[in-house]
């Protein structure tokens, strides 16, 4: 991402995923040895990728453009055909200076707790799923129909957010570039236009995440219990309605991380998490919330979701408030500067 080159990375991964997966059909399928075989094939897999990194980096393979030289090879004057110096990176032994690393250990602190956070949450939600109850749920399906349209409706959200992050990622690696550049111009524009493919982007899940809900395509694909049909279908409106903000928010992740606010994304995060338990809390275990806001209507399950949104909702905001603040980083609503 610092060097611009989302291709090489492509291409490692296409390969050490084409590995695995003649590995599995070698040790799984055909050695039968089950997931031993499995992990011996991700493992390996995992190893080739770490290699193939380590050797671009390094200037021992070139990358996919072919713009990699060897680092023995390499000084201060060395350009290509357009001109353009050559840079590698050269692993050391030497042990760097802590002002060296200050600053990437502070922003990796900062990611781990907006994970651990994060992660406190999705683990809460999965508990309370695993606890849920509702007045339309099938006898004899109990708990373990919530638990697996839960599961159902996360790995559904889960793929789009991976779509969603492809914008993270692009708007990190532009924005920082622009930043360095110190092009202020630049990374608003950069911005904008992220923004606007995530909107474009978030309607385009929705539209097809509502096809495939009406059609029924979805639940089909996914279950024939009667018991997890019902509770899924309670959950698919939800992570579909969802899907524009969450592009907003995985777009906003990108720039702001480009923009080095790791530490206010991390406080972001503990704040937007103790919103979904407070929403949580609220519809759950309040009258207000049960009677006034629900109607009535009280399913643990969708109150679980209803948190996530939440949850979701106080990051955009949180982004948003870092993203137009005048003067900031990325002051989205700026005038251009001549």
């Amino acid at each position: 991402r610092g060097y611009l080159d989302t291709k090489t990375p492509t291409l490692i991964l296409l390969g050490s995923n084409a590995v695995n997966l003649i590995l599995d059909v070698i040790l799984v399928a055909n050695l039968g040895m089950g997931p031993q075989g499995a992990g011996i094939a991700t493992t390996v897999a995992e190893w080739i990728a770490a290699l193939c990194f380590l050797g671009v980096l390094s200037g021992k393979l070139p990358s996919a453009d072919a713009k990699n030289i060897r680092s023995d090879t390499l000084d201060d004057n060395t350009k290509n055909a357009s001109g353009e110096v050559l840079l590698t990176v050269t692993p050391l032994l030497d042990l760097p200076k802590w002002s060296s690393i200050k600053p990437l250990v502070v922003a990796a602190s900062s990611v781990f707790l907006r994970s651990i956070v994060l992660q406190v949450a999705m683990s809460s939600a999965a508990a309370m799923a695993a606890r849920s109850t509702s007045d339309g749920m099938i006898d004899g399906s109990g708990a373990s129909a919530s638990v697996a349209a839960h599961q159902v409706a996360l790995q559904l959200w889960l793929l789009c957010s991976f779509l969603c992050d492809a914008l993270a990622t692009a708007s990190q690696a532009l924005v920082a570039d622009g930043i360095g550049r110190g092009d202020d111009n630049a990374v608003r524009e950069v911005s904008q236009t992220v923004f606007k493919w995530g909107l474009v982007l978030g309607l385009t899940l929705s539209t097809f995440l509502w096809i495939g809900t009406s059609s029924g395509v979805l639940i089909d694909f996914f279950t024939s219990d009667e018991g997890t049909r019902i509770e899924l279908s309670k959950l698919l409106t939800i992570v579909l309605l969802a899907q524009p903000l969450n592009s907003f928010v995985f777009a906003a992740d990108g720039v702001l991380q480009g923009a080095e606010e790791f530490a206010y994304q991390a406080k972001a995060m503990a704040l937007s998490v103790m919103s979904a338990f407070a929403m949580f809390a609220v519809l759950e275990y309040t009258t207000f919330g049960q009677e006034i806001i629900l109607g009535g209507d009280n399913d643990t399950l969708v109150n679980v979701w209803y948190g996530l949104i939440a949850l979701q909702a106080m990051r955009g905001i949180t982004s948003l408030v870092k993203l137009v603040e005048a003067p900031g980083p990325i002051n989205l609503l700026g005038k251009q500067v001549l």
